[in-house]
């Protein structure tokens, strides 16, 4: 049997306040908390390890004291499930995100945000799984 994909670590100032926030991005809610760490996850699937095929992963924020430097190497794309791209983005704007520009160009499929520690993420708009 093969691993299966669970869990995504952010390491972050404010673990409490990242996690509110992909929280709402999200529909996720916290699962723990812990002196410097914070977990969400689906509350449709509150125990991924256990289950048979994909699950949606937990996130994970740690509390470390060096800040975000450089481009992530790594990002999360998130997908509009009820309302329009530019709907969606003008929400995440609302929550505390903001317009990022990594290189993308201009009729890209995707708009690059940052969550409020700086971490970028895409919100797609025609690419659904």
């Amino acid at each position: 049997m093969a691993s299966k994909f669970t869990e995504l670590a952010f390491d972050c100032a404010d673990p409490a306040g990242l996690a509110r926030f992909w929280c709402e991005v999200l529909g996720y809610e916290v699962q723990g908390e812990e002196d410097d760490f914070v977990f969400i996850g689906s509350p449709d699937a509150p125990e991924g390890r256990k289950r048979r095929g994909p699950v949606p992963p937990v996130l994970t924020f740690a509390r470390v004291p060096e800040g975000k430097v450089v481009k992530n190497r790594l990002h999360i794309d998130v997908n509009p499930t009820d309302r329009e791209q530019g709907e969606e983005v003008e929400r995440l704007l609302g929550l505390g995100a903001r317009r990022v520009d990594v290189g993308q160009g201009e009729g890209d499929g995707w708009v690059v945000l940052a969550d409020p520690e700086g971490n970028e993420f895409c919100v797609l708009a025609g690419r659904h799984p």
